[in-house]
């Protein structure tokens, strides 16, 4: 196996985790008091425990953590604030919906890491194939409640429903 390619594989991954926490985090607080604040305080706590999970693969296949990925993901996180969503300041019906797009797209990305790891489990020892297929599965959860939410809130930006949370 390639360990280099596998590396910058997971370092990757990493980086993207280390934004989708912030993306997830951040989105929590702007929603807080509502369904949706609920939602992406246990999205939030999921993201994090992937990521930790992600981490501890990486210790078992005596894979290094690269720091600029990890800062790198959070910068970017950051950056991604600056999108305009319709009003000069504040939030908007629309940073709420691209907020839960961007997570739909992480954790898309997550289920491919999990996914690859798992093909790689029967000539990987350290990777556990039990473990891979609870993460899908996992995933495919937060995808199909992310979905849910994302569709309400594009109804709600678009001014076609109040607020109302599947």
């Amino acid at each position: 196996m390639d360990t280099k390619l596998l590396s910058i594989y997971l370092n990757d991954h990493l980086g993207g985790s280390t934004a989708g926490i912030e993306l997830a985090k951040r989105a929590r607080k702007q929603n807080e008091g509502s369904d949706y604040g609920e939602f992406l305080a246990w999205l939030a706590d999921a993201i994090d425990s992937d990521r930790d999970t992600l981490m501890r693969i990486m210790d078992g296949l005596e894979i290094r953590k690269d720091p600029i990925k990890e800062a790198g993901g959070w910068l970017l996180e950051k950056a991604g604030r600056l999108k305009l969503n319709g009003q000069l300041k504040g939030y908007s019906p629309l940073s709420r919906l691209v907020e839960l797009e961007g997570l739909a797209l992480g954790v898309t990305g997550k289920l491919a890491l999990w996914k690859a790891l798992r093909e790689l489990s029967a000539d990987q020892p350290a990777l556990d194939r039990a473990e891979l297929d609870a993460l899908v599965a996992g995933a495919e959860e937060q995808q199909r409640r992310i979905e849910e939410r994302r569709l309400s809130a594009a109804r709600e930006a678009f001014g076609l429903l109040d607020a109302s949370v599947p």
